[in-house]
């Protein structure tokens, strides 16, 4: 029996049925919390079958029980029955992470590449690798303008082929894709896409930016570049990388910098980016462009100023309610289901309505047209600011049958500061329903104001979590009325 890494030799001789238990491999991109976290931390296996659900491994590797009995000892016993038969067995078993999702075997990434080239096949067949490239200037574009040429390629399929060539005159491999994505005049290659670049650190990648690696030991076959497309989540661990590899385009979550020779990635900013080369984006007062700044700017991994002007524009047209604090420069999902709310608002439905703000909808907002949020159902205080719900109360600040808007759950929190709240104070006295307040009620959300609205909801024979205390529309609406 094995206790701390040693065998205890007076209980080699018992002998225990050991538990049969069944482990599988879930899909290898899988996106659960469990999935995602092994990913990052464990070493990734070079097995392939069934090599066990990561997520499941802190309750392998300590003791989680199969059948009642600790994983130690179903371990121990199963060693003692192969040495039983005369075979050897390792001395400690290795934990494996998921295999590689669309990651080739080898450690380099497979994608040759071709040399610097004009547009469209060299008359004189395959490009040869170049010398670097001494071109000052570069054509202007955008980040919006580079996601979208990328994302042409990605949905087209375009095949991995370093000795093809796409109508568009771009060569069909990692390097051609980049030129392509920037605009550049002609196919680049690894060793040249840097002079049309500056450097620029971790912290400042912002969509269109490249990684890059090139491998001067072998840098036809051994380099790779990538087009950052935004962090995928909070801890800047995995992004969105867009890449021309085998078999074609593709947009996939990787975690930063690469699959394989992370530390020799370089991350480059075009030179010709019109919004400029700084690394930082417009500060939230300076983006009150009327103009769709693209798509790039929103979704998963998104945190910029635009982010927190669609939240901002969201909340005047009544998304106040999904948002637990104020709207800002990173992007989540109540900035999701708010933009869903005002698409479905519009009468849009399906793709129309994704949660996502293409030119139509950032043109509604900005312009103030098409129909404001309605807000949550009234008559179910259950259901009082919840996401998505739906009724006759106008969350828009404008006041529905002679009853202030409700401003948004926001308003109400624990280091809220602002009128609504003192105006909420004043009529919950009104209503007779101010005895915690023990001096007139300001702008300060506290505890009194917390306590004061719980009598109220109570008062309306509520109870349980909608008696919390906070206001969502149905409170509103009757202490108003």
């Amino acid at each position: 029996m094995q206790n701390c890494g040693h065998f205890h030799l007076e209980c080699e001789g018992i002998r225990m049925a050991a538990p049969v238990f069944e482990e599988f491999d879930p899909a290898s991109d899988c996106d659960c919390p469990g999935c995602v976290h092994w990913r990052r931390v464990m070493p990734y296996s070079s097995l392939s079958g069934p090599l066990g659900h990561p997520a499941a491994l802190p309750q392998a590797l300590g003791f989680a029980r199969a059948g009642g009995t600790p994983v130690a000892f179903v371990l121990a016993a199963a060693a003692g029955t192969v040495l039983g038969v005369g075979q050897s067995v390792p001395a400690v078993a290795v934990a494996h992470g998921p295999a590689r999702p669309g990651i080739p075997a080898g450690d380099e990434p497979d994608t040759p590449q071709g040399g610097k080239a004009p547009l469209h096949e060299p008359a004189d067949g395959p490009a040869k690798p170049g010398k670097p490239s001494t071109v000052a200037e570069a054509p202007t574009t955008t980040r919006a303008e580079i996601i979208n040429r990328a994302k042409k390629w990605v949905a087209a399929q375009v095949p991995y082929n370093m000795y093809a060539y796409w109508p568009d005159g771009y060569r069909q491999d990692c390097s051609g894709f980049v030129s392509m994505a920037w605009g550049l005049p002609g196919n680049e290659w690894t060793g040249t896409l840097g002079t049309f670049g500056v450097r620029i650190s971790r912290d400042q990648l912002q969509p269109g930016d490249i990684l890059l690696f090139h491998n001067p030991a072998d840098p036809d076959k051994g380099s790779h570049v990538v087009i950052f497309g935004g962090w995928t989540d909070y801890t800047h661990s995995y992004y969105l990388a867009y890449e021309q590899t085998r078999p074609h385009a593709r947009k996939q979550a990787t975690p930063y910098a690469y699959w394989s020779n992370s530390d020799r990635y370089v991350a480059y900013r075009y030179k010709g980016l019109t919004e400029g080369t700084s690394g930082a984006s417009a500060s939230a007062a300076g983006a009150k462009g009327t103009g769709y700044p693209g798509d790039a700017y929103f979704g998963p991994g998104a945190n910029n100023a635009y982010v927190t002007q669609l939240g901002r524009l969201l909340v005047e047209r009544g998304a106040g309610r999904f948002y637990a604090t104020g709207p800002g420069p990173r992007w989540s999902d109540a900035d999701r289901q708010a933009i869903r709310a005002f698409q479905r608002a519009q009468g849009w439905a399906e793709v129309d309505a994704d949660g996502l703000p293409g030119p139509e909808t950032w043109s509604y907002l900005v312009g103030k047209k098409g129909k404001d949020i309605p807000g949550a159902a009234t008559g179910d205080p259950g259901d009082e600011g919840s996401p998505g719900a739906k009724g006759s109360t106008d969350t828009s600040g404008a006041s529905s049958h002679g009853v202030p808007g409700y401003p948004g759950r926001a308003m109400f929190r624990p280091g809220a500061q602002n009128a609504y709240v003192a105006r909420l104070g004043k009529q919950l006295i009104k209503k007779g329903f101010g005895k915690y307040y023990s001096a007139s009620p300001g702008p300060c959300w506290d505890e009194a104001d917390r306590r004061n609205v719980e009598a109220f909801q109570r008062s309306q024979g509520w109870r349980g979590g909608a008696a919390d205390g906070y206001p969502g529309p149905e409170t509103w609406r009757r202490l108003f009325s």
